[in-house]
């Protein structure tokens, strides 16, 4: 279906659904966190994730007809608050966005009793990816073991790792320790030496110890793992030791423009891996700045709109909305349920094409879902840091999707017998 038809069809649902179904509106609130340690990354991917939705209800009337209720619970990347906002929320709500590995952790048993999806884009638990043992939690486009493989491919193309040291400088969070049976197992069959850093919540900014064991160790590369002021005491202290930024490359939540910034033409050659890019071109963001940025609806700024991070909120929240118009389209009415999500977001099937009609030309990767896979497991770029932005630096690089699917579903059923009993979807084929 065009855009336009999905336009008519939306008001068709709308028609049948009436005024009353419209004013009730589509809860999809997020765990945010605009305070905390992680605040700085945090706001970008928020106002991007806001944004959109402004522009859909400014733009469409919202999905379908119904205006989307985007309404943010502060959790400043507590575990604790998370769950408490995740209680909170969830009594209205399509959808929980937890916006933590450890926050996905706590929530991801409840919504198996509560039948409400958790949509953690890039994040969380990368066994969700096996939609048969967790059938209400979805990490698409790619997962943290996807984002490790992309790293190790690249590293690949540069020359034989056999022999080389590899640092893997991690927050010593859940998030920091979720791609470490990915690199485990590759540093086994590849023959490198794995080298574990951890870094304290309370060292994130003070990584003296950490580069002083680099310094010793003198590794061939650095995996670095970060999140919020990690990512910019790391990269000062690369710089600082004179590390080659060239072997130094990070996931995509190490990907922040404004921390490259605090070094600028000293972090050239510093890269990230991303499955998503600004396009300051791309349609939708003309639509943003006329009917959410110029009309003084948004919290963004000029230079944080053109970063990495703003984008990625975009992205996220497209995600979600499509999830939303494919289970409309679905059910046949515009007023869904949780559990018609999740039908949508086992259905996505972002094609070139449909990436277009969106607006979002250049900014996504393809990819596409179904009921066995959560994830999409969809390829990305490498962007590196030219001394004054992320441009990208290597064509679309898909992940060793055979590898990972193994590791998935043997972690899935690790999982499920660990928190027995467990309900498995067994009508979902592979």
């Amino acid at each position: 279906m065009t855009f336009t038809g999905r336009i008519a069809a939306a008001a068709a649902l709308a028609t049948l659904m009436g005024t009353t179904a419209m004013a009730e509106g589509l809860s999809t609130p997020n765990l945010a966190y605009r305070t905390g340690p992680f605040a700085a990354t945090g706001i970008p991917l928020m106002n991007g994730q806001a944004d959109y939705m402004s522009m859909l209800n400014a733009r469409d009337g919202g999905i379908g007809g119904m205006m989307v209720d985007f309404s943010e619970c502060e959790t400043g990347y507590s575990t604790e608050k998370g769950a408490e906002c995740y209680e909170k929320t969830k009594g209205s709500a399509l959808v929980t966005q937890p916006w933590s590995t450890g926050i996905t952790l706590q929530v991801l048993p409840k919504t198996n009793i509560d039948k409400i999806p958790i949509l953690a884009p890039g994040y969380g638990f990368s066994p969700m990816g096996d939609g048969k043992v967790f059938q209400w939690a979805f990490n698409t486009p790619l997962s943290y073991w996807d984002g490790a493989s992309i790293i190790l491919k690249y590293l690949q193309d540069m020359g034989d790792l056999s022999g080389k040291k590899v640092a893997f400088l991690h927050l010593d969070h859940p998030f920091g320790k979720e791609p470490l049976p990915y690199l485990e197992m590759k540093a086994e069959s590849l023959g490198f030496e794995l080298l574990p850093i951890p870094v304290g919540l309370k060292e994130m900014q003070n990584q003296s110890a950490q580069w002083l064991q680099i310094r010793r160790e003198r590794p061939d590369y650095v995996i670095m793992w970060g999140w919020g002021a990690m990512n910019a005491g790391a990269i000062t202290e690369a710089v600082k030791t004179k590390f080659p930024m060239d072997n130094m490359l990070g996931v995509w939540w190490a990907g922040h423009d404004a921390d490259l910034k605090l070094v600028g033409e000293d972090g050239k050659g510093y890269k990230s891996v991303s499955w998503s890019f600004p396009n300051m071109d791309a349609p939708v963001m003309a639509d943003i700045k006329s009917l959410v940025i110029d009309a003084g609806k948004s919290q963004t700024t000029p230079e944080e709109m053109e970063g990495v991070f703003y984008s990625r909120g975009l992205i996220i929240s497209a995600i979600l909305a499509e999830g939303i118009t494919v289970a409309q389209e679905h059910a046949g009415t515009a007023d869904i349920t949780p559990s018609d999500l999740r039908w949508g977001l086992e259905n996505l099937n972002f094609t070139e094409a449909r990436i277009d009609e969106l607006g979002l030309t250049g900014m996504v990767p393809t990819f596409s879902t179904s009921c066995s896979n959560h994830t999409g497991h969809s390829g990305g770029w490498m962007l590196e840091w030219d001394g004054a932005k992320f441009v990208k630096a290597s064509d679309l690089i898909m992940p060793d999707s055979e590898a990972i699917s193994e590791l998935e579903t043997a972690k899935a059923q690790e999982y499920a017998e660990e928190n027995a009993p467990w309900p498995v979807n067994e009508d979902c084929q592979m």
